[in-house]
């Protein structure tokens, strides 16, 4: 059973081998890829569908019509 001694000493060597900057990334890789492993073990049926995800064009303003060069 892991107990508060053993995060600390986790925590400790972490900072000893990778730096107090590079922790906050690495952790955060690390959440993002177990997020896409969970995604991968549940299947496609999790996936939402194409159609409900939203585009980068919406709700952009249409192009304004080009004006005639003046004379």
């Amino acid at each position: 059973m892991i107990g508060p001694q053993d995060v600390w000493v986790a925590l400790a060597l972490g900072i000893f081998f990778f730096g107090a900057k590079k922790l906050p990334e690495l952790s955060r890789s690390v959440g993002q890829a177990l997020s896409e492993f969970k995604k991968g073990m549940a299947g496609p049926e999790a996936d939402p569908p194409a159609a409900a995800t939203p585009r980068a064009d919406d709700g952009a303003t249409p192009p304004k019509p080009e004006e005639p060069a003046p004379r």
